[in-house]
Parts: C-alpha cells; structure tokens; sequence
C-alpha cells in the first residue's frame, strides 16, 4: 500500500505532465491523448473489477466514458459526413456499453471497448504527417479534432 504523500505526488506529477502536453499539442496529438487517457482508464477499471474495487472501477468508467463523450461532442456532423456519421454512432455505442460494463462488472465488455477504441487510434495514427499539419481547423472539426 502507498503512503498519501506519495499519492498525492504522483497525482499532481502527472496532472502537470497532462497540462503540459495538452498546452503544446496540436488537435491531432489531442485526440490521441485523449483515445489513450480512455484506454487507460478501461485499463484501471479492468484491474478494479479484479480487485473488486466498486468505487475506482465506477470512478475509472466514468472518465472513459467523459472522455468519449467529449470526442463525440466534438464531431461535426454536417462538414464530417459519413465519417463523423459512423464515429458518432460508434461513440455513442461504446458509451452504452461501458455503462453495462459498469453495473455488471464485465471485463469482456471493457475489452471490447478497449479493441474498437485502439481501432480508432490506429486509424487516426495512420493520417500521414503533411495532411495532419496542412489541415485547417474546420477539417480537423469535422473528424472530432
């Protein structure tokens, strides 16, 4: 078991490497930070439900799902088109089922979770580096930038 004070260290180091790094990146490094704070958080949740560990598994749930809710509030359907169309749909799916997850304690369903949001991470990871900065802020909207 950890003493508080190192808790609480290690919780304000990475809430200022978390600052940092959102304050330098650009949109397209935001979104992978934010596909890879939700695999985090499915990641502890998972290790919560082995644990049995109620109260970090809802809290870890809970931010995945916030996370998740924030790339699908930041598509923009109509500039999107049927790519912002699926990844709404998408979004809105898996928020569904980590709130399943969640009331059955199912780490299948976290796993799934997980696989379509790594999916996702791979595909935006694969946009090659000059459409990524050659991108003006109304395109990079329209995909959850």
């Amino acid at each position: 078991m950890s003493h508080p004070a190192t808790h609480n260290a290690a919780n304000h180091y990475s809430q200022v490497d978390t600052y940092t790094g959102v304050n330098g990146a650009d949109s397209h490094r935001l979104v992978l930070m934010l596909l890879n704070g939700a695999l985090s958080n499915i990641a502890v949740a998972k290790g919560s439900i082995e644990r049995k560990d109620v109260v970090v598994k809802g809290e870890s749930i809970g931010q995945a799902i916030s996370i998740i809710n924030g790339l699908r509030a930041s598509l923009d359907l109509d500039l999107g088109g049927e790519l912002a169309a699926n990844l709404d749909s998408l979004y809105d799916y898996m928020e569904r089922r980590l709130l399943e997850a969640n009331i059955q304690s199912d780490e299948s369903i976290l796993a799934e979770v997980s696989s379509l949001l790594r999916e996702i991470k791979e595909g935006w990871m694969g946009i090659p580096e000059e459409l990524r900065n050659n991108r003006d802020a109304s395109e990079l909207k329209a995909t959850g930038a």
